[in-house]
């Protein structure tokens, strides 16, 4: 099965974190992705370790795409950001809202990620291939659908070259949202988020706090497995195996997986996806 494939790394904290992800990289790069990412902490709490994390990537000859998040930020430092991207050889950004961080006030200069893409496009013209974020089960602050695909319009209205979505366990979600917005009249790529399960304990608390919805039929499965590990893990990679065959089979035009830092699961869904 032939498909466009990314990766997403958050940013280690420490330096034995660094060389793990030293380690799953190497493993992941026989995929030979499009890119890989590296996201950006709220407020850009994590603007030196994703900026390293970068660098690290592209020495070694990868194609990385730094998460750059507004909230927070000022066109200042945005400005700085770019000219070192710009430096560095850096072709792709991955542009978002972002949340503010617990205790910060002043959201910056930016409110959304649409002025922080046309922001980008007035300092850099076409120099970036900007990535943005869509929502197939709508964004948990939006005040309605409409107003969300509303939203995505805007981004890339602003210039936006593609967008990776948040994760979800149900293809028709996708496939609804992408008809949508091509209603609409946008005809960006919109590349499947996947993430693959290791965890459901940590997959339920992470998917209630972001508004992704984990079908009951699922959630049930899961809890009847209680603390089996091997027998969640068999059973995630078969719910997000067929998951990822299904969009692709229907015209996806790629996916992007949340590795969480790990490369086990990532290598053993593309193997069976044939990749």
């Amino acid at each position: 099965m032939t498909f466009e494939l990314s990766i997403e790394f958050f940013p280690p904290q420490t330096s034995e974190g660094m060389e793990k992800l030293r380690t799953t990289r190497s493993r992941l790069a026989v995929l030979k992705p499009e890119f890989f990412s590296v996201t950006y902490g709220a407020g850009g709490s994590t603007r030196e370790r994703t900026l390293a994390t970068v660098m690290e990537i592209a020495a070694e000859g990868h194609n990385a795409a730094p998460h750059l998040s507004c909230i927070g930020s000022t066109k200042e430092g945005i400005r700085e950001m770019l000219a070192i991207f710009i430096e560095r050889g850096i072709r792709r950004i991955v542009a978002l809202r972002g949340d503010l961080p617990s205790g910060m006030v002043d959201a910056g200069e930016f409110r959304y990620a649409n002025e922080l893409v046309e922001f980008i496009r007035s300092e850099t013209g076409d120099r970036f291939h900007i990535e943005v974020a869509a929502y197939p089960e709508w964004h948990p602050q939006a005040k309605s659908p409409r107003e969300d695909l509303l939203n995505f319009k805007r981004k890339v209205d602003a210039g936006a070259s593609s967008a990776i979505t948040q994760y979800f366990y149900n293809a028709d979600a996708y496939e609804h949202f992408v008809s949508e917005i091509r209603a609409l009249g946008v005809a960006v790529p919109i590349v499947p988020g996947v993430m693959p399960i290791a965890s459901f304990s940590k997959l339920a608390r992470f998917s209630d706090a972001c508004g992704a919805e984990i079908p009951r039929w699922m959630r049930r499965k899961f809890e009847s497995f209680g603390d089996d590990a091997d027998s969640i893990r068999a059973f995630g990679l078969d719910v997000v195996t067929e998951l990822c065959q299904r969009l692709i089979e229907r015209g996806a035009p790629g996916l992007h997986f949340y590795s969480m830092n790990q490369a086990g699961l990532t290598l053993e869904l593309c193997k069976r996806l044939g990749r």
